[in-house]
């Protein structure tokens, strides 16, 4: 039987549908945030952003009081960068994560921890962090003042990556201030994590669930593990096989949606590095070859962007000044009257959305 063949619209209907973003979802936040499996988080405003242009009716409270009744969390995890989850989803697939966390931190810090006893000064930064709450700051000076003569800051860096840790949410309006302070993970959550057990076909899953069709590449991507194609190969039996643009082979779920390209996709705004632009090898499915710089920023940056027709049209930003706030939108060609109408439309919602505060509120088009 002929392997059946996709298009690159149907690859971009299939992953957005599973995004919650060809309509907006009546979901729970554990429902919706389990589904995405994790919100990418290192600015803390973002994921709120992210979950807005997904979950019908969401308010901000509602993902604040998740976040202090610890059914959510922000701590590291894909690709070694902070990001937000489900409590249950940071506990579980930590294990299948940790591969990643431990091949980026050799990466970055090569040789730097030679001769250390690394399970001592990850025992060290438990005992710190179950002190209570502290900052990254508190612990290098803490280390300084207990091994002056070491890398504190690769040490540091190796609790951050092997000791799973969690960010304490605070009545900042989006939760957490700049420099956040953490907690042990199992202390905060009271659950113990045990980071033997990896599952990477489980991971797999998961992975396809929430951006398939994909790829070994694809998975790795996302994930920031390797070693991902034998996985694939080991499950070819359970999985869909299907055939991409270029004659590229992707793998999906036998009952994954997949509503074809020419499925209506509404107009969505993207917050600053949304995992929907980062989770695949080949990032076409959503950003223009030619559009690559205006997205994917120097200093290891994503721009807020916003979708037409399902693929990335523009950026966006947002302007405060005193009591006013402006949302700005720059698209990267000349857009027809009804999506613009549209777009304004869905931009003055989620400036609402960001900026409850302002008396008053507007949305400017302006030229790239």
């Amino acid at each position: 039987m002929a392997t059946p063949v996709l298009t690159l619209r149907d690859l971009n209907r299939a992953t957005l549908a599973r995004q919650m973003l060809l309509a907006r979802e009546e979901a729970t936040l554990d429902r919706a945030v389990g589904k995405l499996v994790a919100l990418q988080a290192q600015v803390a405003r973002p994921p709120f952003v992210g979950l807005f242009a997904r979950v019908e009716g969401l308010e901000r409270e509602a993902i604040a009081q998740a976040l202090h009744a610890r059914t959510l969390v922000r701590g590291t995890s894909l690709r070694g960068t902070i990001h937000l989850m489900t409590a249950t989803d940071f506990v579980d697939l930590r294990a299948s994560i940790l591969p990643a966390l431990e091949r980026g931190m050799k990466q970055i810090l090569k040789t730097r921890l030679d001769g250390l006893d690394l399970d001592r000064w990850v025992l060290r930064g438990r005992a710190f962090f179950d002190e209570g709450p502290h900052t990254f700051d508190d612990f290098r000076n803490a280390l300084a003042v207990e091994a002056p003569t070491l890398d504190i800051r690769a040490i540091a860096y190796l609790v951050r990556c092997r000791l799973p840790l969690v960010q304490i949410p605070t009545s900042d309006p989006w939760c957490f201030p700049a420099s956040a302070s953490f907690a042990v993970a199992e202390t905060w959550l009271q659950k113990p994590i045990d980071q033997t057990k990896d599952d990477p076909r489980a991971l797999v899953r998961r992975y396809l669930t929430a951006f398939g069709p994909g790829s070994y590449a694809d998975a790795q991507t996302w994930s920031g593990r390797d070693g991902l194609r034998d996985v694939f190969e080991s499950m070819r039996d359970e999985l869909v096989v299907l055939q991409g643009p270029k004659k590229k082979e992707v793998f999906d779920l036998p009952d994954a949606p997949r509503p074809g390209g020419d499925a209506d996709a509404p107009v969505r705004l993207l917050p600053e590095f949304d995992n929907l632009v980062l989770s695949h090898a080949d990032r076409t499915r959503f950003v223009a070859a030619g559009h690559r710089k205006q997205v994917f920023l120097p200093a290891l940056r994503v721009a807020a962007t916003f979708l037409v027709d399902g693929f990335v049209a523009g950026a966006w930003q947002v302007e405060r000044a005193k009591s006013k706030a402006t949302l700005v939108l720059t698209p990267f060609a000349p857009l027809a009257k009804p999506v613009k109408s549209a777009l304004e439309e869905e931009a003055e919602r989620t400036l609402a959305f960001m900026e409850p505060s302002a008396t008053s509120r507007d949305v400017r088009f302006q030229s790239g």
